[in-house]
């Protein structure tokens, strides 16, 4: 039966000569330079009239629905609560401009808000669209350079790893599935354009879109150039691919503004330590924990704090990029698909390895695009050997068992992303040397009513940083529940110090100094608190009851 797939797969493929055994497959098999012009000469229309394509495209669709299914119920979780759920103008047209960063983002988040107010399955639905139609571009594009087989196995590791979840099952990783969605159409209308001029300059108005997605959308227009070079010809083809450099140097402009901004959020919000880091020092490191997750994602997590490595284990890191970099100069020599499959997988991390800290070093959601050059790359690798009838069975076997166990492992993983609770419990369990994890475990305790427990993982936090606000104010928080508001105080005022910017934190302090018949230093708190946050309902009320009050007693 995998044999019959594998022969429908192969229809109307471009004749190759594949001799027996591994050796000449990796020495030889040059897939054809390009097939749009025998292929698929009209653009768009023959893969939605194929039978055969029909069925692929039905295949992908129940892949990504069977395997994202139980997550469209999942709750709003981490980012999504303040910039969501908490948002009070969420629902209002002004909350989409005026920054045209993110402003794509924002207008489906408006969208979801008018068809489901804040139930999160409309907000989620969104996200599992833009992936499929991630997948059906990528199908697309690899049908063109490659044929059916490759398109079909590639697609489908595609709609179904799990290291993708964090992308598509976490509502605020939206703008990932949807710079990727834009820019994988934009590359498919690009190869396109070479036969007709309108679905070039499709091309360059979607790539926009994906600059106005995500400013990791910037490295991007080099694979337009990457492509000329592994497939075309770059010094005949040079004009058409000026605009999307053009573009990306418009994109870095509008997002250059806000550096500054980004850098003092991970310094003073997600406290990462400030400076420079060495992109040489970063690549290794990167690289070989995506290629790590990608082969095995077992130790998945919101926060890859392992990151404290011996000499001995970086210098093997390093060595491994460099055989990774090594495979890539030898694609370019003898096979041109995999040079460019694994350079873009290269050139999508490019916005997130930068010597500013403006990012983590290893995030799931920064591999979403970029994982598609790996997978492109291993599908090549399968399809190769099961050219030899010797070798067929056994490989279509062990990929569809490879799709089977990786679709289970994504269905277990959209169960951690079910609510923030389930979130930090799983992420704990891989990342237990990063203080946020536990911050964030200490509030799941704490809300539990664990309060020993709360006491204890807000401390650990504190101990790896004793300047993060964060778990001050949770500290204060567990303190407040229990009565003990002399520690709640002090650890209130510990946050503010190292952290003058939470509102929240003002905000707790005068309901404790309220519940104290200290109304004056409440109301000197809750002024502070209306100062950072101006706009809220809630503290303007609290305020003009304290002012019901009359006087104030001094301390």
């Amino acid at each position: 039966m995998l044999s019959k797939f594998w022969e429908f797969l192969n229809e109307n493929e471009a004749p190759r000569a594949y001799a027996r055994g591994i050796r000449p497959f990796l020495q030889g098999s040059e897939i054809p330079r390009s097939r749009k012009g025998s292929i698929h000469p009209t653009g768009l229309r023959p893969w939605f009239s194929a039978k055969g394509d029909k069925f692929i495209f039905l295949l992908l669709f129940l892949l990504v629905a069977a395997t994202y299914v139980n997550s469209i119920h999942n709750e709003f979780v981490v980012d999504d609560i303040p910039v969501i759920a908490a948002n009070p103008l969420i629902g209002s047209p002004e909350n989409i401009f005026p920054p045209l960063s993110g402003f794509v983002q924002r207008s489906f988040y408006f969208l979801a808000h008018q068809v489901g107010g804040l139930n999160p399955a409309p907000y989620r639905l969104i996200n599992i669209f833009f992936h499929l139609g991630s997948v059906f571009c990528l199908f697309a594009i690899l049908n063109l350079l490659s044929g059916r087989t490759i398109a079909t196995m590639t697609a489908m590791l595609f709609a179904v790893h799990p290291i993708l979840v964090e992308s598509v099952g976490w509502i605020s990783g939206s703008l990932y599935v949807q710079y990727a969605f834009f820019f994988l159409l934009s590359f498919l209308l690009y190869i396109l354009g070479t036969e007709n001029r309108k679905y070039y300059f499709a091309s360059l108005s979607i790539f926009a879109l994906s600059l106005l997605a995500s400013e990791k959308a910037v490295p991007l227009f080099l694979v337009f150039f990457l492509y000329e070079i592994a497939f075309g010809n770059p010094k005949k083809n040079w004009k058409k691919t000026m605009p999307y450099a053009i573009l990306a140097a418009a994109g870095t402009a509008l997002y250059f503004g806000g550096l500054g901004q980004r850098i003092d959020t991970m310094e003073n919000v997600n406290r990462m330590a400030p400076g420079l880091d060495n992109p040489f020092q970063v690549m290794p490191i990167a690289v070989f924990f995506y290629l790590k997750l990608l082969l095995w994602p077992a130790k998945l997590t919101l926060y890859h704090t392992e990151m404290i490595f011996t000499t001995k284990f970086f210098i093997f890191m390093a060595c491994f990029s460099i055989l990774f970099f090594a495979a890539i100069l030898w694609g370019y020599r003898r096979n041109r698909y995999v040079f460019f499959w694994l350079s873009f997988f290269i050139i999508s991390l490019l916005a997130t390895l930068t010597p500013f800290r403006i990012s983590w070093v290893v995030a799931e959601r920064y591999v979403y695009l970029g994982s598609a050059g790996i997978m492109a790359a291993a599908a090549w690798i399968l399809n190769g050997m099961a050219k030899n009838r010797n070798w067929r069975g056994a490989i279509f076997a062990i990929f569809s068992l490879i799709v089977i166990s990786l679709s289970i492992r994504t269905v277990i993983r959209n169960r951690d992303w079910k609510n923030e609770d389930n979130l930090i419990i799983a992420s704990a369990k891989v990342s237990r040397h990063g203080f946020a994890i536990h911050k964030d475990l200490g509030e799941v305790y704490r809300r539990q009513g664990k309060i020993d427990e709360a006491i204890s993982e807000l401390k650990k936090a504190i101990a790896m940083n004793p300047r993060y606000a964060d778990a001050y104010h949770n500290l204060g928080n567990t303190y407040q529940q229990i009565g003990n508001f002399k520690e709640a105080i002090a650890n209130y005022e510990k946050a503010v110090e190292f952290n003058p910017g939470l509102w929240q934190t003002y905000y707790n302090l005068c309901a404790v100094y309220y519940q104290l018949g200290r109304y004056n230093l409440a109301y000197r708190n809750i002024k502070k608190a209306i100062k950072l946050n101006p706009n809220d309902k809630n503290l303007r009320e609290i305020k003009s009851l304290l002012e019901s009050q009359g006087s104030y007693p001094d301390e």
